[in-house]
């Protein structure tokens, strides 16, 4: 196969792959905590022999944008956001994982859990404990949880011990090798929840050049098609 065609599948490969994270993006527009992810494009460059240098694109890896999105106001006691840095910590069956995404409910056992039912962790790594008889709950920015005059629980806020160990899983659960709490912790805000940093207009701008550079592509590899058939059928004659 021509150096050409090898070029071009290795850029077809990572335009697809670009267009499946702008796809999944673009549907998670509206969902809570949602962090918007884009792909890492890598160059090797090899030498060919004597003749000139072959050019190999790849789709490396999974950007994942951590800056903030809007808050809204909903007005739930339960319902937090985060303005800031940091993540919520909460225990998943597959081990702790890190959120954006602050919608919380208290569950049969007075636990606060998230819709999936993955209780919310305090500071220190505990369950967030509320009586069914606490009354109107309160947070303050901190991370104080109170309840009938008296302190529930405190929220923590954490962070990847390694920011290139984040891994983004399914939905708007993250998973780290070790988290440690955040140093400067950001605000948590009570009846607030945060939306995903999507911008949509730009997401759909985006692929739409890259649905236009991978027809380019394709083009590119009918004409060479075309071409060396046309060399092979010369020469078979």
């Amino acid at each position: 196969m021509d150096n050409a065609i090898y070029a071009t599948l290795s850029r077809q490969s990572g335009l697809m792959r670009e267009m499946q994270v702008l796809a999944h993006n673009i549907a998670n527009t509206s969902t809570t905590g949602f962090r918007r992810e884009g792909v890492i494009f890598a160059e090797h460059v090899r030498a060919a022999g004597d003749g000139p240098s072959l050019s190999m694109p790849h789709a490396s890896a999974r950007h994942v944008d951590l800056a903030q999105g809007d808050l809204t106001q909903t007005g739930a006691p339960f319902d937090m956001a985060i303005r800031g840095e940091g993540f919520f910590l909460v225990e998943t069956p597959q081990g702790q994982r890190l959120t954006r995404a602050g919608s919380f409910t208290p569950n049969a056992e007075g636990e606060l859990v998230t819709p999936d039912g993955h209780r919310l962790l305090d500071a220190g790594g505990a369950p967030v404990f509320v009586p069914p008889d606490a009354g109107q709950a309160t947070l303050a920015q901190d991370g104080t949880l109170s309840a009938g005059g008296r302190p529930l629980a405190q929220i923590g806020l954490w962070q990847p011990a390694d920011p290139l160990t984040l891994r983004h899983e399914a939905g708007t659960l993250f998973a780290a090798d070790a988290v440690t709490p955040l140093e400067e912790p950001g605000v948590i805000l009570q009846g607030r929840l945060e939306g995903a940093n999507i911008n949509p207009v730009a997401e759909i701008a985006r692929m739409i050049a890259v649905q236009r550079a991978y027809e380019a592509g394709q083009n590119l590899m009918d004409r060479e098609d075309e071409r060396i058939r046309g060399v092979i059928q010369t020469l078979g004659r």
